[in-house]
Order: C-alpha cells, then structure tokens, then sequence
C-alpha cells in the first residue's frame, strides 16, 4: 500500500481516538507490523512536530496520540471555555516524585519518606490521573500500590518513566555547606 495513504489512515485513527492508541492495535487494524508503523509515525513526528503547527504527534511507551502544541495553549482554553489547570502543590510535587521514583509503592512508603500524612495528596493526584492504583501488595492489610498514569507522562512531557533525569544525590555535607568536619576533642 501506498506510504501516503498509510500515513493519512494513521493520522485518521489517531485523531478520531482522541487519547492514546496502541502500536499493536494501528498495526493489526492496517496489516502492518509494528515496526513498519514506528517508521510511518516518525514521519508524522517531522510533519507535525514543527514549531509553527498547531499540533503534535505525542509518543507514550508504545502508543501514539494527536496533541495541542503547547505553544498554543491560550487560544485553545479561551475557544474551548477551558479552566485553567491549578498548579501542583509542593506537597504534590513531592509526593508525584517519591512515587514516579519508587513505583509501585505504598501510601506508608510516601509517608515515610515525606514523614506526614500523605492521604489527602495522594486521593487528589488519583482524581487528577496523575496517580493511578496498581494492585496490592501481599502483606497484612493487604496496602494499596501506587504508580504513576500516562496522564503524569503527558503532563510532564515525558514519553516513559525511564526519561526521568536521575535523582540528586544526597551528600553529607557539614555546617559550613562543605565536607563533612571531624571534630577533635580539644
């Protein structure tokens, strides 16, 4: 078939879908294999990623899905009547990196490391999407496992979890901001 017009059935699934859409699934319903499909969403990606267009051809993990550029946020939530997303809390913050880090984990394991209650944060990043429950773990009480959604991915412009730059490092450092000092007993 045609790469123009496997191209231009692509971009029809993907914008009809409106969310994210598998790789396997595009490739199934077109009779191609899934690595002939990265290859044709690549191109996309050169069409509709330039810096003047309107949209944007986002990878998630293995999936794909049309997106507003950025740049252009304000025209769209004043024709859309769009509220303005609040921003995340500190608390929020905190919360989305020890998980994002972590995952899955525990509401216990956030609270340990940010050592407060971390309920109410927790519920409105899983109303959010941000946070999604991932099961349970095998322990008494049987506690609930967090893990980050591909809303937090988008979000935060990511197209998997391994994109996350690397943690900062904690050094002991000592009063003065420097190495730690030996104390000799006079």
């Amino acid at each position: 078939m045609d790469r123009e017009k496997l191209k231009g059935q692509i971009e029809a699934i993907l914008f009809a879908a409106g969310e994210p859409v598998a790789l396997e699934r595009i490739a199934q319903v077109l009779g191609l294999r899934t690595y002939a499909v990265e290859e044709l969403l690549e191109e996309l990606q050169e069409k509709f990623n330039a810096p003047g267009s309107g949209i944007r051809l986002l990878r998630l993990e293995n999936t794909a899905q049309f997106t507003s550029n950025p740049a252009f946020i304000q025209p769209v939530r004043e024709a859309l009547e769009l509220k303005r997303n609040a921003p995340l809390s500190q608390a929020a913050m905190e919360v989305l990196a020890v998980v994002a880090y972590n995952q899955p984990v525990t509401k216990a394991f956030v609270e340990q490391v940010r050592g407060v209650d971390c309920s109410g944060v927790i519920g409105s990043l899983v109303q959010k999407e941000l946070l999604e429950e991932r099961g349970r773990m095998e322990l008494p009480g049987r506690p609930l496992l967090y893990g980050t959604t591909e809303n937090f991915l988008r979000c935060f412009g990511l197209s998997s979890i391994e994109e996350l730059p690397p943690p900062p490092r904690e050094e002991e450092e000592g009063p003065q901001g420097g190495a730690p000092q030996e104390i000799i007993p006079e």
